[in-house]
């Protein structure tokens, strides 16, 4: 009895790169969203930690703008990392309307473990992958980054 439809994709989606990029980032992300779950944050948390540890401290537009995140669902991540007093806002001094946003210390001691569960992640999905094999994609992921998503590529300045 022959392979089903069931147990295997059609031999052309699996010629798609698009295709595979798209799967991969599925099946990344779900091993991510666990593992993000049991330390009690979204990954969309991680990235915030990381931008304002950067900035040192930031407008919740400019943190928004960075991550490409919506202004509206920014405030609620935001609501829920103070809840956790991972940051916090007050308001700008300069201009009253504005709030600035920093990590705290707890939020510094939290950004070092999800940076080293980010690294685990990392690691035990690219398992497979040599060395070089890692840099090459890491290279390749990059330029196509460059071209179709330019905010993921490294900054160049002007």
């Amino acid at each position: 009895m022959g392979v089903t439809i069931r147990q295997r994709l059609p031999e052309e989606l699996v010629a798609s790169t698009s295709f595979l990029l798209k799967r991969l980032g599925f099946a990344a992300k779900e091993r991510g969203m666990e593992a993000y779950e049991r330390e009690d944050v979204h990954p969309y948390h991680y990235a915030i930690l990381l931008a304002l540890e950067e900035g040192g401290h930031e407008t919740q537009g400019a943190i928004a703008d960075a991550l490409g995140y919506d202004r509206g669902q920014l405030v609620g991540l935001l609501d829920e990392l103070e809840e956790r007093r991972l940051i916090e806002r007050r308001r700008d001094p300069s201009d009253r309307r504005r709030h600035l946003v920093q990590m705290t210390a707890d939020g510094k001691r939290k950004l070092r473990r999800l940076r080293t569960l980010a690294r685990e992640l990392e690691d035990d999905f690219l398992e497979p992958l040599g060395d070089a094999e890692r840099e090459q994609l890491h290279a390749l992921l990059l330029k196509l980054a460059e071209k179709h998503e330019p905010s993921c590529a490294p900054y160049k300045p002007s």
